[in-house]
C-alpha cells in the first residue's frame, strides 16, 4: 500500500431534431492575439483566453486503502475557502474528487464508492509556445480518501444495480442494490447486498457534507462529513427507469464474474437511459439550490438512440432544508450534434454532457463532447469536447404532472422534437478543447498516435476559481477540468489493494487535468 507521504511524493511531480433550437450565433472574433475565442450568449460576452496549465496522475497511482486512485475525474470541486495567490504567483487549493463505480470495462465489480482529497500547487507558464512546449505545470498531491456507506454505515458498491427491487430505509425512498455472491469480485466471500451507486457529479455543501448525483437510479445523494448517507432525492417518476411495468435499476452493466447475464429487455421502456443519468450537478454559491441533469434525453423523450437523444432535462431543488429538498422548477437542454466521420450509418450524434456549473440564476457551463475518441480508443481525434454555455431565462418550466408523475410523461416525439409550447434552454457554443494551437503548447495534440501526448477520451468535471486569488472581481477565472480514466492500467489494485488487474486494452490511461483562462461577463458568480 502506497503511504500517504510516497504518494505525495510521486505525484508532486505530475501532475429537437428538426425543432427549432434556441441558440447563439453570436461567436465573435478574437479581440487580440491572447484570445482564443469570444462567445456572446444572451447578451453576455464570454472570453476563452488561453489553455493555462497541464498535469497528470499516473494511471497506477493509489489511494491510501491501497485502490487505484481511478476515474476520479468523474466530478471535481475546489474548496473556494481554500484558493490562494502566492507573492511568486504559484496558486494554491484543495481539491475533491469522486471516482464513479470502480474498473468496469470488463464488468462491474465490488467497489466501495469515495471521494478523493487533493492539494493544488498550479503555477502558470505565460511563455509556453508551440515550438517552446511548457512542461507539466501543475501538481495535484493526493491526500486522503473517504469511503461512502448507507444509512446504517455499510458499504456502498459501484456493481450494476439490481433489475428489480432495492433496499429500503427508514424515511428514505427505495434506494438501487446490488445482491453480490462471494466478494463480489469473483472471489471467495460471504455475499451480500449493497446500495448501488454510479457517481457522477459532485457539490460542496456549506454544512461540509457532499451532494453527489449518479446514474443508477438516477438519484442526488446527500453524505455526511464522515461518509454516512443522510439524504435521498428521488426524482419524478418519469426519470425512473421503468422495464415490464416496474421499476428497474439495472443500467445492463453486468458484474466480472457474470458476464453472460442477460436483461430483458436492455434499454428501459421509459426513464433514464443505460448510463445516462443524473451526469451533472452543481449549486448556487449560496448553497440555496440544486442543479442536476440528465445526460442524455430520457427514453420517452427520444432516447436513447443518436441523434434523437437531444432533449435533456435539468431539475432544479431547493435545498434550503438538506433534509426535505423541493422540486421548484425543471427545464430543457436541447445538446449539440456533431457529424462523426467514421460512422457511415449514424454520422449525426449527439454530444451528451458531462458536468454543469453554475454561473447565474439563469446562465450555465456545460461539458458536452463526443465519445470513442482519443487516447485508449480505436479513433484518436475528437470532433465535439466543449465547456458551453445555457440559457434558461426564457426557457419554459415543465415541472408539471403532465411531463413527471407518469411513467411515460414525454416533453418530446421518439425522434426528439419537442412538443409544441415547450421552449428549451438557449444553447452556445464556447470553449473548445480540441485547440491544437493551444494544446501543443504543453506538448498536447487532439488527434493523432496513440501516446501521452494524446488527450484521453472521457473529460467529465469542471471546477471555477478566480485568477486574482480571491473574490474574481476582474471576471478572469481558471476553468479546471479532468478526464475520467476508467481505472484503465496494467498495474490495477482494488478491493483494498488484494484484487490485481490488468486492463485488456494494454493501455495505461493517466488522468489528465487542463486549466483554461477566461474572462466571464460582469454579474456572474461561479463560486
Amino acid at each position: 500500500m502506497y503511504t500517504v507521504s510516497y504518494l505525495c511524493l510521486l505525484l508532486s511531480s505530475c501532475l429537437s431534431l428538426t425543432a427549432a433550437v434556441p441558440t447563439s450565433p453570436n461567436t465573435l472574433p478574437p479581440a487580440n492575439n491572447n484570445v482564443v475565442n469570444q462567445t456572446s450568449c444572451n447578451g453576455k460576452q464570454y472570453t476563452y483566453q488561453q489553455l493555462a496549465g497541464y498535469g497528470f496522475i499516473p494511471a497506477n497511482a493509489r489511494d491510501s486503502f491501497g485502490d487505484n486512485l481511478g476515474g476520479w475525474g468523474s466530478a471535481i470541486a475546489i474548496d473556494q475557502k481554500s484558493w490562494r495567490k502566492l507573492k511568486n504567483g504559484t496558486y494554491t487549493g484543495t481539491l475533491y474528487a469522486v471516482p464513479d463505480r470502480g474498473w468496469n470495462t470488463q464488468g462491474t465489480l465490488n467497489y466501495q464508492n469515495r471521494i478523493h482529497t487533493f492539494s493544488i500547487s498550479f503555477t502558470p507558464n505565460t511563455k509556453a509556445t508551440v515550438s517552446s512546449p511548457s512542461p507539466p505545470n501543475l501538481s495535484l498531491i493526493y491526500q486522503s480518501t473517504l469511503l461512502l456507506t448507507d444509512p446504517k454505515g455499510n458499504p456502498t458498491t459501484g456493481l450494476e444495480a439490481d433489475p428489480t427491487g432495492g433496499l429500503s430505509f427508514n424515511n428514505f425512498p427505495l434506494l438501487p442494490a446490488a445482491t453480490f455472491v462471494g466478494n463480489g469480485f469473483g472471489e471467495p466471500g460471504p455475499g451480500g447486498k449493497s446500495v448501488s451507486i454510479d457517481a457522477e457529479g459532485l457539490v460542496l455543501a456549506r454544512d461540509g457534507s457532499y451532494w453527489i448525483s449518479d446514474e443508477y437510479g438516477p438519484y442526488i445523494y446527500r453524505f455526511s462529513r464522515s461518509g454516512k448517507l443522510l439524504t435521498a432525492i428521488q426524482p419524478p417518476r418519469a426519470f425512473l427507469p421503468t422495464r415490464n411495468g416496474s421499476i428497474s435499476f439495472s443500467a445492463d452493466s453486468p458484474p466480472i464474474y457474470d458476464p453472460d447475464r442477460t436483461l430483458i429487455p436492455t434499454d428501459p421502456e421509459s426513464g433514464r437511459s443505460n448510463n445516462q443519468g443524473l451526469e451533472g450537478l452543481t449549486a448556487s454559491p449560496d448553497g440555496k439550490t440544486l442543479y442536476a441533469l440528465t445526460q442524455s434525453a430520457l427514453i420517452q423523450d427520444g432516447g436513447p438512440d443518436n441523434p434523437f437523444r437531444r432533449q435533456a432535462r435539468l431539475l432544479q431543488y431547493s435545498i434550503q432544508n438538506p433534509n426535505k429538498p423541493i422540486l421548484e422548477k425543471e427545464y430543457v437542454v436541447t445538446l449539440p450534434v456533431y457529424t462523426d466521420p467514421t460512422s457511415k450509418n449514424t454520422p449525426r450524434k449527439v454530444a451528451a454532457q458531462s458536468e454543469i456549473h453554475y454561473l447565474t440564476p439563469t446562465q450555465f457551463l456545460i461539458l458536452s463532447r463526443d465519445s470513442g475518441f482519443g487516447r485508449g480508443q480505436d479513433k484518436s481525434e475528437s470532433q465535439y469536447r466543449h465547456i458551453d454555455i445555457f440559457d434558461i431565462s426564457s426557457a419554459t418550466n415543465i415541472a408539471s404532472p403532465d411531463f413527471n408523475n407518469a411513467p411515460d410523461g414525454s416533453i418530446a416525439s421518439s425522434e426528439g422534437v419537442l412538443d409544441a409550447g415547450i421552449t428549451a434552454a438557449m444553447y452556445c457554443s464556447f470553449l473548445d478543447f480540441n485547440v491544437n494551437s493551444e494544446l501543443a503548447k504543453f506538448g498536447l495534440r487532439n488527434g493523432g498516435s496513440q501516446d501521452a501526448g494524446l488527450l484521453n477520451e472521457k473529460w467529465e468535471s469542471i471546477a471555477l476559481v478566480p485568477v486574482d486569488g480571491k473574490k474574481g472581481k476582474d471576471g478572469e477565472y481558471f476553468v479546471f477540468s479532468v478526464s475520467d480514466n476508467d481505472f484503465i492500467t496494467q498495474d490495477g489494485f482494488l478491493n483494498g489493494g488484494e484484487y490485481r488487474y490488468s486492463d485488456e486494452s494494454g493501455f495505461d490511461l493517466d488522468n489528465q487535468a487542463l486549466v483554461f483562462k477566461v474572462k466571464l461577463p460582469k454579474g456572474v458568480d461561479p463560486s
